[in-house]
C-alpha cells in the first residue's frame, strides 16, 4: 500500500480539473413577451430545461422582448458574448441580435420584425431562437434552443420589400468637364482704369511741389549716387511692367520669381538711394 501517499495527490489534481470543466454558462429568471403597444403583450417564462411548449407567433406590428440573469457556475455575472439568434432550420440562415447585460447578470433584448433580414421575415417556417452566453476563462459557453417563433403578417401590414445590397465592381467611365481657365476683362474695363491711374500723375506731381519738393537736387543726388537712384527709379518702372506682363500673358508661376529679383533689387537700391538723401538732409542742404 504503499502507492496511496502518491496516488492521493494526483486523485485530488483529476477531482479539481473536472470541477473546473463543470463550471458553464447559463440563466435563470428568464420571460419571453410578444405583443405591441396597442394590444396586451403574451407573457411566458422559460429555463434551460423547460423551454416553452408552444410557438410564439411574432406579428407584423409586436416586439419580441427576452429578459433574463446570466449566471456563470450558479452567480449571476455579466457575459462577454450574449445574443439572440434566431435560426430557419431548413436553410441554415440566422441572424444574431446582441444582448444589453449588466454587471450583475441582467439581459435584455428587444426585436421587432422591421430588425430581421428578409429572408427570416418571409419564412414560411417557424424560426428557431437560439441564446449563446459566453466569456473569457474556462467555464463551457451555452448555446442551445430555447423557444421557436412563427413569423406572421397582418393583411394590412406593408409588404416586406427587398433590396439589393451593395456590389462593388467595375462602373461606367467618368468623363471630367475641367472649368475653362480664367480669362482677362474686357478691353474697354481695362482701358477705363488705366485712364484713371494715368489722370492721377498730374496731382502726384503737383502734390509733390505742393511739398516742396526741389528737382533742382536732381543732379546732386545722381552724381553722388548714380547706380543706386538710377537702379531705384528703374526697378519700379519694371515692377510695373511686371505687373503689366501677369495681366497679359504670364501665369503666376512665372511672375513670382521675377517680382522676387526686382524686389530684392528695389530694396537694396532703395537703402542707398534714401541714405545719400538722408545725407544731404543731416547737411542742411534740403
Amino acid at each position: 500500500m504503499r502507492f496511496l501517499p502518491s496516488f492521493v495527490p494526483s486523485l485530488l489534481l483529476v477531482a479539481a480539473g473536472a470541477a473546473q470543466a463543470a463550471s458553464s454558462w447559463g440563466f435563470e429568471d428568464a420571460t419571453l413577451s410578444v405583443g405591441s403597444k396597442k394590444a396586451d403583450k403574451n407573457v411566458i417564462k422559460f429555463g434551460e430545461s423547460s423551454p416553452p411548449s408552444e410557438t410564439v407567433r411574432f406579428g407584423s406590428s409586436d416586439s419580441l422582448k427576452v429578459l433574463l440573469t446570466a449566471k456563470e457556475d450558479g452567480k449571476g455575472k455579466r457575459p462577454h458574448q450574449a445574443f439572440l439568434v434566431l435560426q430557419q432550420p431548413s436553410t441554415g440562415l440566422e441572424a444574431p441580435f446582441p444582448m444589453t447585460v449588466k454587471e450583475s447578470g441582467k439581459a435584455t433584448v428587444e426585436i421587432k420584425q422591421a430588425d430581421l433580414p428578409v429572408q427570416l421575415a418571409t419564412s414560411a417556417e417557424p424560426l428557431q431562437a437560439s441564446l449563446v452566453l459566453a466569456s473569457f476563462g474556462s467555464s463551457r459557453g451555452f448555446n442551445e434552443p430555447v423557444f421557436t417563433v412563427e413569423v406572421t403578417r397582418e393583411a394590412d401590414a406593408a409588404p416586406v420589400v427587398y433590396e439589393k445590397p451593395l456590389r462593388y465592381g467595375k462602373l461606367d467611365e467618368i468623363h471630367h468637364i475641367f472649368r475653362a481657365d480664367p480669362t482677362s476683362p474686357p478691353k474697354t474695363v481695362s482701358l477705363v482704369f488705366a485712364v484713371a491711374v494715368a489722370a492721377t500723375v498730374p496731382a502726384i506731381f503737383y502734390a509733390w511741389f505742393a511739398l516742396g519738393a526741389n528737382a533742382g537736387h536732381l543732379s546732386t543726388a545722381i552724381g553722388k549716387a548714380p547706380l543706386a537712384h538710377t537702379v531705384f527709379f528703374g526697378s519700379i518702372i519694371l515692377m510695373e511692367g511686371v505687373f503689366y506682363m501677369y495681366y497679359s500673358s504670364w501665369n503666376l508661376f512665372q511672375t513670382l520669381p521675377v517680382i522676387g529679383v526686382v524686389g530684392v533689387a528695389t530694396l537694396l537700391s532703395g537703402t542707398k538711394a534714401l541714405g545719400e538723401v538722408q545725407d544731404r538732409r543731416l547737411a542742411g542742404q534740403r
